[in-house]
């Protein structure tokens, strides 16, 4: 049973493991044919490193789950779905491949409330 049509996979890194990461986000290109976005050397929306988001189909979940957990070696990875949602996304559909990070919430809960002022 699928219950997300889509899901990102944030690869995290730092100075030290950026060739790593652009590695394995090459790598994944290429086994998984999955979206890649750019390599952020900084701190970009919710994420506290550097990160390269991979994009798939909520239908290729597991596949590409399992390649990424064997293959990302050190690195760390956040995956979630993508429903729409950003706050609940990030929030509580999020699942980590490694060590998990505290992530920045507060920019979907300023977006919500720019969105919705009534609930103010």
């Amino acid at each position: 049973m699928q219950l997300f049509n889509a899901y990102h996979a944030h690869i995290y890194f730092d100075e030290s493991s950026y060739a790593e990461a652009e590695s394995l986000v090459l790598k994944a290109s290429e086994a998984l044919e999955v979206k890649t976005g750019r390599l952020h050397q900084k701190p970009v929306g919710p994420h506290p490193t550097g990160s390269c988001q991979l994009s798939f189909n909520g239908n290729r979940f597991a596949e590409v789950v399992q390649w990424l957990n064997y293959h990302r070696d050190n690195l760390d990875v956040l995956i979630h779905p993508v429903t729409g949602d950003d706050l609940k996304d990030h929030r509580d559909y999020v699942m980590w491949l490694g060590k998990s990070y505290e992530i920045d919430l507060s920019i979907f809960i300023k977006r919500q409330k720019r969105s919705n002022p009534a609930s103010q």
